[in-house]
């Protein structure tokens, strides 16, 4: 009786073994996963798209979508530059366009001052002065900011 025992019982020890060897290499599956998903996050993308441009008194206002595709930002100021149609830079703003919260898009409106629409032939974003939030520093955040216009201007980065 003894002797049928021994082998269920080393069964069972290898059965344990298996089962524990497993559970260990799905956990270290999901850590990886898990450090993966949250460095993808980190440096997903920032997309500023010029949507709108329109007159208003002495400046041309700027409607800006911005889509964050990654963590939220308590501060995203950015450093602009309007060139007029033959490429001289005519006006340079800053404008603070956060808070964004993670995986948002948000509207922005601001003016560029003393200068009309149709005297403006492109836009620059020439730097990211402030990026506030997790663990972006400002010359991450001008990296993962990409540019894009429905405006009918250019704007580049």
């Amino acid at each position: 009786m003894i002797a049928l025992r021994a082998p269920l019982y080393r069964r069972r020890i290898g059965r344990i073994a298996l089962d524990t060897a497993a559970c260990f290499a799905l956990s270290a599956l999901l850590v990886v996963s898990a450090l993966a998903q949250d460095a993808a996050e980190k440096s997903a993308p920032i997309k500023l798209q010029l949507n709108k441009v329109e007159t208003a008194g002495e400046a041309c206002r700027i409607t800006m979508v911005i889509d964050n595709k990654g963590p939220g930002l308590k501060s995203y100021k950015v450093d602009l530059f309007a060139f007029d149609p033959e490429g001289v830079a005519q006006k340079r703003v800053a404008v603070e366009l956060g808070p964004l919260p993670p995986k948002k898009t948000t509207v922005k409106i601001f003016d560029f001052p003393g200068i009309a629409c149709n005297k403006v032939g492109r836009v620059l974003l020439n730097d990211v002065l402030a990026c506030d939030g997790g663990d972006s520093a400002r010359e991450a955040c001008l990296e993962r900011t990409e540019t894009d216009s429905k405006a009918g201007l250019p704007f580049d980065r």
